[in-house]
């Protein structure tokens, strides 16, 4: 096998050996030594375990730009086949303990995700490799990353967008970036910082000369998170809204996390909103105007079963104000939804959304036939869900909610098709009963605190084990539970209306990140390095190879 060979840098005379340039053309091809290859693996791996430091639970955000340098680093300079296999190890350190809680569902599923997830990354290292061969590559690499992104939260099985660079910023010196465009413009924020700084670096090495040429990557890093602080913010409009938030609890854990005795899940459920009343009856809470109890918070469908319909209606009547409750319903004879159902204290049920994003292999089974002959596990699925076909805005008690259901927070499209009906506050309801006390409850939360920002929102999270929680417009999480236990809160929510520029324009600013990449592979590809070079070697001999 041929070793691979790497760019030594020319003195000044031959070549500027400016970063911002690429690799340097002027410049001798010389084997990888074991010393840069074992340098590229390390600056690859570390890379990826920042990135996972700056995920909650630890939340250390300003680790990211820093790890995504790393990952820069790794690729530079290197052929695009040893940097898929760079950014492949990035993937693998990052994934393997950011989705360590999948690992409940089975470890071969957790190892199996992260390798498939990972192969995104392997693409964007090779990717990279090509597009710094680009001036202002910088701006090219986190294009490309965003666009990586993109495709994983599109492909395979409608997609897996979790542990996105922009869901590490929930709350962060970037995150007002999430009201001009996104999370996609938050993630490219981010990774043209952590580009800047691997120019800096590089121009850094071997001896730094303090002039315009480290300058304008510093400048650039500093300028990144600076300019996010002129973002326009969202003032009060003066409205509110008390909502009354149920976290129930559920007996079992893992994989069975419903119990295996019917109707104790819908009991402790009905049983904190019987509490709920109590507690206003008492004066010791304040009358919420409307309540919302979380995904799966009765495990008996309530159109289906009489019981289940008496003691939500019973528990319902006894608050006195509309509730909004979790259900899995049936839908006809061998489907079922994930259903946000209005539960009016007079008229019983009525409005309702159904779950649009669906979790695979969790709520439907792709490749049905194939997977059930492989994985018994895979029959627990039972019933395979059918996803809804309309957005979450929900009329109840005085202002119409924009219902989010659990999986949903990750994808722009669901949340932004919400907030463009005008719902106000965002609710998210959700089950995350299996994956308790992992890292998945704090990731999701901190994918709330983006959310709100990103279309100046409160968010009203209902959790059936935790967490919990109501987030602010501006991302501040303002209340939460533990994880657990049964709670209730009574918060007053304000109620904004103005849409951001990210609510309007939607998809716009990725697409346009999308095709920016596009454009810089393919003149990546069309720029070819010199077939001979001249250089000088250290000890002042000329050299000659191919480049």
């Amino acid at each position: 096998m041929a070793q691979e060979k790497t760019a030594v840098p020319a003195p000044e005379a031959a070549s500027t050996g400016d970063p911002a340039e690429g690799p340097p053309p002027a410049s001798v091809a010389v084997p990888d030594s074991r010393r840069s290859l074992w340098g590229r693996i390390a600056a690859a791996a570390a890379g990826g375990l920042l990135l996972f430091l700056s995920f909650p639970p630890l939340g250390l955000w300003f680790l990211s730009p820093l790890g995504l340098a790393l990952a820069v680093l790794s690729v530079y300079g290197s052929r695009p086949r040893r940097a898929l296999w760079l950014g492949l190890l990035l993937g693998l350190v990052f994934l393997l303990p950011a989705l360590h809680w999948v690992s409940p569902i089975g470890t071969d599923a957790w190892l199996g995700l992260v390798a498939l997830e990972s192969l995104f990354y392997a693409a964007w290292g090779a990717g990279t490799a090509v597009i710094i061969r680009l001036p202002l590559w910088p701006l090219w690499s986190a294009a490309l990353w965003t666009a990586m992104e993109w495709a994983r939260g599109v492909v395979p099985f409608g997609g897996f967008p979790w542990a996105r660079v922009a869901f590490s910023q929930g709350q962060s010196v970037f995150t007002p970036y999430a009201s001009v465009g996104g999370a996609p413009l938050v993630t490219f924020a981010v990774a043209l910082c952590g580009g800047l700084v691997a120019m800096l670096a590089l121009r850094l090495t071997p001896a730094p000369r303090w002039d315009r040429a480290l300058a304008l990557p510093l400048a650039g890093a500093l300028a990144v998170p600076a300019a996010a602080f002129a973002v326009p913010r969202f003032g009060d409009e003066g409205r509110s809204v008390t909502v009354g938030v149920i976290q129930g609890n559920v007996p079992g854990r893992g994989m069975n996390p419903l119990g295996d005795e019917p109707a104790v899940v819908l009991g402790n459920h009905t049983g904190k909103l019987h509490e709920m009343a109590r507690a206003v009856r008492e004066g010791r809470t304040p009358r919420p105007d409307l309540v919302v109890l979380p995904e799966n918070s009765t495990d008996i469908d309530p159109y289906r079963s009489e019981f289940a319909h008496r003691e939500i209606d019973a528990a319902v009547k006894d608050i006195g104000v509309p509730v909004l409750v979790g259900a899995v319903v049936g839908v006809g004879e061998d489907s079922r939804a994930t259903r946000s159902l209005v539960w009016d204290p007079v008229t019983g049920p009525g409005a309702y959304y159904d779950k649009q994003k669906l979790v695979p292999f969790g709520e439907y089974t792709p490749l049905k036939d194939l997977v059930l002959a492989l994985f018994e596990r895979a029959g627990k699925v039972g019933k395979q869900s059918v996803p809804g076909t309309r957005d979450g805005d929900l009329k109840l008690g005085p202002v119409t909610v924009g219902a989010i259901n659990c999986y949903e927070v990750a994808f722009d499209g669901i949340v932004g098709d919400t907030a463009r009906t005008g719902a106000t506050p965002l609710v998210v309801q959700t089950n995350n009963a299996t994956y308790a006390l992992t890292n998945l409850p704090p990731q999701q939360l901190a994918m709330s605190q983006l959310r709100a920002v990103e279309h100046n929102r409160a968010v009203v999270t209902s959790a059936i084990t935790g967490i919990s929680a109501y987030v602010t417009p501006d991302g501040t999480v303002a209340w939460r539970t533990g994880e657990l236990v049964p709670a209730t809160g009574v918060l007053r929510v304000p109620v904004r209306t103005t849409e951001t520029i990210a609510t309007r324009v939607g998809a716009l600013p990725e697409w346009a990140l999308i095709l920016v990449s596009a454009g810089a592979l393919a003149a990546g590809l069309r720029r070819r390095p010199r077939s001979l070079v001249h250089s000088v070697n250290q000890e002042g001999d000329e050299q000659v190879g191919d480049a």
